[in-house]
């Protein structure tokens, strides 16, 4: 019973750390580094390159910790819904958007015009999406953690 509250535990706090990990980014670190002094549009967005490909990379690996701990302890049907909807999220920012906007950055950085922006509110909207599903599988797997222990508690 320990080593499945245990790995339920391990994939609360893996959720919760992508959480914080990937609005660090998101939400303070792309719009801050456009503010910055005598950083172009074009410095810029190569450190978003880089940045948000790590990041990206750094999300798999989350999500591959989180799916390891689902083959040991298959998590409930809510949060698992919530688990698979960050999955298809990341996905579609891998496999569809990032290829798209670095394409678009690619070509600012080469000094052309990009007459569609569009595609970065939809990233942004991709996130926005990303930060409850998050939230709310991380809770709802720290509430399957401690309703155990508060029964134990209460029963002796």
């Amino acid at each position: 019973m320990k080593s499945k509250i245990n790995i339920q535990l391990t994939r609360s706090i893996v959720v919760i750390f992508w959480l914080g990990f990937f609005m660090a980014i998101s939400f303070m670190e792309a719009p801050l580094k456009f503010t910055a002094p005598h950083v172009s549009m074009a410095e810029g967005l190569q450190i978003g390159k880089l940045v948000f490909g790590m990041l990206n990379v750094c999300e798999w690996g989350f999500l591959v910790v989180i799916a390891v701990t689902c083959l040991i302890k298959k998590p409930k049907i809510g949060e698992g819904r919530l688990i698979a909807a960050a999955a298809l999220v990341l996905a579609l920012e891998t496999f569809w958007l990032l290829p798209l906007l670095g394409h678009n950055a690619d070509k600012i950085i080469n000094g052309q015009v990009v007459a569609e922006h569009g595609l970065h509110w939809v990233y942004v909207a991709l996130e926005l999406i990303k930060v409850p599903v998050l939230l709310f599988t991380g809770i709802s797997g720290l509430r399957s953690v401690l309703k155990p222990a508060s029964s134990y508690i209460s029963h002796n």
